[in-house]
């Protein structure tokens, strides 16, 4: 992997892991269209790392909140957001323990990749139908982001966008929605850099600058999309990247039937 190929992925990354759009995917397309080679996900975990950086960055005073939470019972509402994310987390340890080997063999393949695209535009589209969400994330709820992230281990289905419209489906209000779904990232990219430390370790000296590039970028990258992702959610604008999905899936049957 070349310096351009790591820095073109990398803000491929950051830009699209929190726009409900898939970063998973578009990285799967834009490889197999620049032609990357590359052992494993090392470097998809390291530009997620990058991205988990931004999302503690943005929410470093929320994330502080919460901590306080664990250790002061008066802080009723945070410390149910704690246990919501505890439980949101848990269907996707689950299913990366389970179908661990079918995950990784659909990042080598775009075709599966586009019609996964389809499917999150989909899921992005039904939330047009929602009434208006006003409650705040309760255990239900959580659970259900939690299945949607589930979901978004396999490539081509947005983790962001498959999460945020599952809460909004709940009845969660599209913002406080959002900040779950971002925080909800936080122990799930921790999980998969745990969960892949082998493979980094396994990384050859002659791409560690570049990964390191990748990183960075998706970290600066990252970070504006989620100033964006929130503007876009508070505009009532969602739906739209859905639209985006359907047309970038249908680019990538195009070019890879």
């Amino acid at each position: 992997m070349s310096f351009y190929d790591a820095l073109i992925l990398g803000i491929l990354q950051g830009l699209t892991e929190f726009l409900p759009v898939s970063s998973s995917g578009h990285l799967v397309l834009a490889q197999a269209i620049l032609k990357v080679k590359e052992s494993g996900v090392s470097f998809e975990v390291l530009v997620h790392l990058g991205s988990l950086l931004a999302v503690i960055i943005y929410f470093r005073l929320r994330i502080l909140t919460l901590i306080k939470s664990l250790f002061n019972r008066g802080m009723v509402r945070e410390r149910r957001i704690v246990i919501c994310l505890v439980v949101g987390t848990l269907p996707a340890v689950v299913a990366a323990l389970l179908f661990r080997g079918f995950f990784e063999s659909a990042f080598s393949n775009p075709v599966m990749t586009s019609v996964m695209l389809f499917v999150t535009g989909l899921i992005l589209v039904s939330t047009a139908f929602v009434g208006k969400s006003t409650r705040d994330i309760a255990l239900l709820s959580a659970v259900a982001m939690g299945v949607g992230q589930a979901l978004a281990i396999m490539p081509g289905i947005s983790r962001s966008g498959t999460t945020i419209a599952a809460g909004m489906l709940a009845g969660v209000k599209p913002s406080e929605a959002a900040e779950f779904s971002f925080l909800l990232a936080i122990p799930a990219i921790l999980g998969a850099v745990i969960f892949k430390a082998d493979t980094l370790l396994e990384i050859s000296r002659a791409l560690i600058a570049p990964y390191a590039v990748g990183a960075l970028v998706a970290l600066a990258s990252s970070l504006f999309a989620v100033y964006a992702v929130l503007a876009v959610i508070r505009r009532g604008k969602f739906v739209y990247f859905g639209y985006y999905c359907f047309a970038a899936g249908a680019v990538g049957l195009y070019l890879f039937v």
